[in-house]
């Protein structure tokens, strides 16, 4: 695969999204969201729940739950949401195939301008990042999308990242899974690389190019020859 060919030269950072780009959380969440929802009375199969709400966060699909289980969203369902969530992260949670290699290759390569911008919440993204190896890499430099004015697909979290490593969002290179990850990234002015490897939680190579993506790999080993 001629991986250059579509991409400009020199990229002065790059900037990852987190959950399945970094961590293969997306099925872990995906199942405990799925099997609360079934608890709550909207009888959602686990591909229906991964294609609803892949690269989006739970309360902006508010309204399309509570019109399913007849039942407010609560903070208390949140929370029980959270709680389940993390101990089964916690408990099975594994970073993505080669992406540890590929962080420390571009990290090392770019003095450290890198960052992480994902559209869960802080806790989330920083143990996920402590669990797997990888938080010394990005400290300092993690950025949710839960403390932005708006959150992916809008580019807030990414033009925050790109400020904080100091680089213009037109000399970073994005790194995101999914549709809503992508058009974010276009829309903060940075080339974006999708990565699909096939499997669920992650958007097809084909509708990652169709938001925007100048490129898509399949093996985050590839990322590193991708900067030129």
């Amino acid at each position: 695969m001629n991986a250059q060919a579509r991409l400009p030269a020199g990229f002065s950072a790059v900037l990852f999204d987190c959950d399945g780009v970094l961590v293969d959380s997306e099925p872990i969440t995906n199942g405990v969201l799925c099997a609360m929802l079934n608890e709550a009375g909207w009888a959602i199969t686990a591909a229906e729940c991964m294609a609803t709400f892949i690269g989006k966060t739970v309360r902006s699909e508010a309204a399309r739950i509570e019109a399913h289980t007849g039942r407010p969203l609560t903070d208390a369902w949140m929370a029980e949401f959270y709680a389940r969530r993390n101990a089964r992260l916690a408990a099975e949670l594994q970073p993505i195939a080669g992406a540890i290699e590929a962080v420390r290759a571009v990290h090392a390569r770019l003095h450290g301008r890198i960052a992480c911008a994902s559209g869960a919440d802080r806790q989330k993204v920083e143990m996920q990042l402590q669990q797997v190896g990888l938080a010394p890499l990005f400290a300092g430099r993690v950025f949710s999308g839960h403390e932005m004015p708006a959150t992916k697909p809008a580019p807030d979290v990414y033009l925050a990242a790109a400020a904080a490593v100091g680089v213009p969002p037109a000399r970073c290179l994005v790194v995101e899974d999914t549709v809503t990850g992508v058009a974010a990234g276009v829309a903060a002015g940075a080339t974006v690389v999708g990565y699909s490897p096939g499997g669920a939680g992650h958007g097809s190579a084909q509708a990652l190019r169709a938001a925007g993506a100048a490129q898509v790999i399949g093996d985050m080993r590839q990322l590193p020859a991708l900067l030129g």
